[in-house]
């Protein structure tokens, strides 16, 4: 972990605070657009946020956080209780959404979708590239960064408040596309299911704040073996893996607990696991929180 102290935290749009967090010891790890870092709260709760402020700048990280009445008291401590000199500790940077070499780009974020948009667009337009971005939200008032872009990348940037205008024609911008363009979107779930349907799935890049609703057979026990310590653990039908390995002394860091953050990946050493998050586990990995097992055992590197 590393530790950061808030220099600021701005309110800068409806319902959304921004924090710059600083290094308390030195320059903070570096990073690359599209990543993200867990956020420990000192509720006890972990959270994650994309990165969204200048990777060239090592002293600081910045984020944002919108409240959502309905989340599990991550935003609402963030909102309610955390001010400015607030000592935190964050992880190493982590990217599951990386920005890859392209002809051309287009951009699509929807509300805090925005947040690792952000980088990826200052990237892409600093190298010269074509890039243009729209960024729909209900109202002005509730999109946060709209006036920095606004500022700082002027006509390559649409602004699309939906309450006045309606949704974006996803359609129409992919019939517009150069073939060899890639396409990030980052936003609602309704927003990404129309991208899937209109952009081809090896040109769209996607990242979610929750799992996509997805059927898998009904859960079955295996054993995982701890190659290191020698131990087995069992690991029921009704229990995850990561809370198996938790009950029986075998700490695992976890954050999200629904397969879309990637903190608690563990090695695979022999074994078949059953992918269930929605990153992509690299291969010879898994994460604890949702995967289970297609065999009858698992041995990890623990």
């Amino acid at each position: 972990m590393q530790q950061t102290i808030i220099e600021r935290l701005d309110r800068i749009a409806e319902d959304v605070v921004s924090l710059v967090l600083r290094g308390a010891a030195g320059p903070l790890a570096p990073w690359e657009p599209g990543a993200h870092i867990d956020l420990a709260l000192p509720n006890w709760l972990t959270r994650q946020y994309s990165l969204c402020g200048d990777p060239a700048d090592r002293d600081s990280y910045r984020i944002a956080a919108r409240y959502e009445p309905l989340s599990r008291g991550g935003s609402e401590y963030i909102h309610r209780f955390l001010r400015r000199g607030r000592a935190l500790d964050v992880s190493l940077p982590r990217n599951h959404f990386p920005l890859v070499p392209a002809p051309e780009y287009l951009f699509l974020a929807g509300g805090i979708g925005i947040t690792p948009i952000l980088p990826m667009l200052r990237a892409a337009a600093g190298s010269g590239t074509p890039a243009s971005l729209v960024y729909a939200g209900g109202t002005l008032a509730t999109m946060p960064f709209a006036d920095e872009l606004r500022s700082s990348h002027g006509e390559r940037v649409r602004i699309v408040p939906t309450r006045q205008q309606g949704r974006p024609d996803l359609a129409g911008l992919a019939a517009a596309l150069d073939p060899a363009a890639a396409v990030y979107c980052c936003g609602p779930a309704s927003m990404l299911a129309a991208a899937e349907a209109v952009f081809p799935a090896d040109r769209l890049h996607t990242e979610r704040f929750h799992p996509a609703v997805r059927s898998f057979a009904p859960n079955t026990p295996f054993e995982a073996v701890c190659a290191r310590s020698g131990r087995t653990v069992r690991v029921p039908a009704d229990e995850s893996l990561l809370e198996a390995l938790i009950h029986a002394g075998h700490p695992v860091a976890s954050g999200c607990r629904e397969g879309v953050c990637g903190s608690c990946e563990l090695t695979v050493v022999t074994g078949d696991p059953e992918h269930r998050d929605d990153i992509g586990a690299p291969a010879g990995r898994m994460y604890a929180c949702v995967s289970r097992a297609l065999s009858s055992r698992l041995v990890l590197d623990l």
